[in-house]
């Protein structure tokens, strides 16, 4: 298990390393560059793009630029060509406003998805599975954004509730439990309308992971030795369609930073993806270049896990 495991760190290690290349030299290559996002801003004279550049290394080779961005990230010093502050301070302040959106929405997803498709599958052909298919395959369709607007709209205008922001607007002297209470109504309206998507998605793939072993002859056998429905379902036939969840589990950490842009967009939610959506508008290389690694990482590490517990769940895996 051991040399398994060195074995998969050390590959996937080289491959972050070759990522953080290949996206350095897009970024070297792609065209603009940050002193060109206000070009007619008249305090922007030409010495002062020539010491902005100099100040960010813009003129040196690539490999030079490289070596900066490594040396500068790893070292803490890596600063935003926007405002000057530290990526890595905007990036945990973003973070923490993007991890109790993502855990709400993966706990959501994940806690509807399951019984949903279990049902499903147990009751195929019932009114209960072609309805809920039917409203899975509604939600795959309708964009999420278009939801979500309908949402905002209908509990702005019916309601009057706000929903926008991480709190409502002079709630600050408010007392700490008014303040939190505010806080988990704000996070309630966008959990649910990211989490739409996945609960469609999840729960057919479920179903159809539930209806691959429902039929199988262990199934049948535990059927036949007078077991209860209950100890089938659960016993038997979920806990062998469960093995290809476990490489899900490399996708759900990206989902920090990618997952959310649209909805953190929607609701002003000041998280890892509006953050990344603000550095693409304002070319800001530093935090674009870290957000992407930051990426890469968190992907691979997800896939560690994934590859680590498949080894667990499966002892030939090890054996390669």
């Amino acid at each position: 298990m051991m040399r398994f495991l060195l074995k998969t760190v050390w590959q996937r290690l080289g491959l972050l390393f070759l990522i953080s290349i290949v996206s350095n030299l897009i970024i070297h290559l792609a065209p603009g560059e940050p002193t060109e996002v206000d070009p007619m801003n008249p305090r922007m004279k030409a010495e002062d793009i020539a010491r902005i550049r100099q100040a960010f290394h813009l003129d040196d080779p690539f490999y030079l630029q490289y070596l900066h961005w490594a040396r500068d990230l790893f070292s803490g010093d890596l600063k935003s060509f926007q405002n000057g502050l530290p990526v890595l301070s905007q990036i945990w302040a973003s973070f923490l406003n993007s991890l109790p959106l993502f855990a709400c929405t993966t706990l959501i997803v994940w806690t509807l998805s399951f019984p949903t498709g279990i049902h499903a599958a147990v009751r195929r052909g019932s009114l209960y599975d072609r309805s809920s298919t039917f409203i899975a395959y509604a939600l795959i369709s309708v964009p999420g954004f278009f939801l979500s607007y309908l949402l905002l709209m209908a509990v702005v205008q019916v309601f009057n509730l706000p929903v926008i922001g991480l709190h409502t607007f002079g709630s600050e002297g408010a007392s700490p439990l008014v303040r939190g209470m505010d806080r988990v109504w704000h996070l309630v309206i966008p959990s649910l309308m990211s989490a739409l998507t996945g609960v469609a998605v999840l729960s057919r793939y479920v179903r159809s992971q539930m209806l691959e072993v429902i039929d199988q002859d262990y199934v049948r056998t535990a059927r036949a030795k007078g077991l209860a429905e209950s100890d089938v379902i659960y016993g038997h036939a979920l806990r062998n369609a469960l093995l290809p969840f476990v490489t899900m589990f490399g996708f759900l950490l990206p989902g920090l930073i990618s997952g959310s842009v649209i909805f953190e967009k929607i609701f002003a939610w000041p998280g890892l993806g509006q953050l990344g959506y603000d550095a693409i508008q304002q070319r800001d290389f530093p935090m674009i270049l870290t957000l992407n690694f930051m990426a890469a990482t968190l992907t691979l590490l997800g896939i560690l896990v994934s590859d680590i517990l498949y080894a667990l769940a499966d002892p030939r895996i090890r054996k390669r």
